[in-house]
């Protein structure tokens, strides 16, 4: 009896482990479904926040027009995604340099950032609030003053780059005799001495009265010892022209595209001494050989610099040279545009 008892119990306990061992795997299971859901929700919403900012419609770049003090200045403004979800960008103002946006944070179908002093006076940080209308951002500006602006702003064109292109008959835009075929933008400086073109003191820019797309540009220029000036490509992008001789490269020295692209070496030569620029602007990419040297070879310019006559990157611009910086002269500006069919 005692032994069939023993046998029994075994039996049982057999049975209640197999029966445990069950409940164990099939909690196993649950346990393991679970998490494989848990995982797959994770993903997709991780997933859907990555794809919400790549398709946000603020990503872009953006020309823009503030309204301030009864002017239109124009301005730029690129929002970029940085990692996973974070917007950033950049910015021009209607004078300086682009400035990076550390990010451009997004809530109730509007967004905002700020944007340290520059050259602004005052002593605040610009603050920046926007919302998508339509195609076109349209927002406010608190100014480092305290003031607040509006502006707007529409995307900017994609511009095609024209690999065939074929260039026309070269145009002698200054004739070594008087300022025919510019304008002065405000009170004018500017004088011709010996068949050379001089703005003595800081004072107006010069704006060529033709328009241009796709051209080649031929200028050769001086400059006094610490002087700065520029000239503009379609009057929104400018190429600088520096005293900045031994000194390392830079977007904002001698033959950069202000705030956006540096060159490859500084070329500069010593002040007194004539230089030359040679530049290609093809949609908008851009090559700059300065005193003979590739300094920028077919690189692309994000947007306006700072200074730029307007916001309006999908039409012809003329040139502008700056003038209301330091002293400069001109002994050659020669144009070669696109040829039209």
């Amino acid at each position: 009896m005692l032994i069939l008892d023993y046998i029994l119990a075994i039996r049982i306990s057999y049975c209640l482990g197999i029966f445990t061992f069950q409940i164990n795997f099939i909690k196993m299971k649950i346990y393991s479904s679970i998490l494989l859901v848990s995982l797959m929700i994770l993903s997709v919403l991780v997933s859907s926040s990555v794809y919400s900012q790549e398709k946000s419609p603020y990503v872009g770049k953006w020309d823009m027009v503030i309204s301030q003090e009864g002017k239109e200045l124009p301005s730029w403004l690129e929002i970029t995604l940085s990692g996973r979800s974070t917007l950033v960008g950049r910015f021009v103002y209607a004078f300086g340099s682009a400035r990076p946006i550390a990010e451009v944070k997004v809530k109730n179908g509007k967004f905002n950032f700020s944007i340290p002093r520059q050259w602004e006076s005052g002593e605040r940080n610009m603050e920046f609030e926007g919302r998508l209308e339509g195609a076109i951002l349209k927002g406010s500006m608190v100014y480092t003053d305290g003031k607040k602006y509006s502006w707007e702003a529409t995307r900017a064109p994609v511009l095609e780059y024209n690999q065939d292109i074929v260039w026309g008959a070269p145009i002698a835009l200054f004739n070594g005799e008087n300022l025919n075929g510019w304008s002065a933008i405000g009170d004018n400086q500017w004088i011709v001495e010996d068949e050379i073109l001089k703005s003595p003191k800081s004072g107006s820019n010069l704006v060529s009265n033709q328009e241009f797309t796709n051209f080649k540009l031929h200028v050769e220029f001086k400059y006094p010892a610490g002087s700065n000036s520029g000239i503009y490509l379609r009057g929104r992008h400018e190429v600088q022209i520096e005293d900045n001789i031994g000194l390392d490269p830079s977007s904002t020295l001698f033959g950069g595209i202000y705030g956006f692209l540096t060159p490859n070496e500084m070329v500069a030569k010593a002040a007194g001494e004539w230089q030359a620029y040679d530049i290609t602007l093809n949609g908008n990419r851009v090559t700059i050989v300065a005193n003979g040297k590739a300094i920028i070879s077919d690189q692309t310019i994000p947007g306006i610099t700072g200074g730029a006559l307007n916001s309006k990157e999908g039409e012809p611009g003329p040139l502008l040279i700056q003038g209301d910086h330091g002293p400069i002269e001109f002994r050659s500006i020669v144009i070669t545009p696109e040829l039209k069919n």
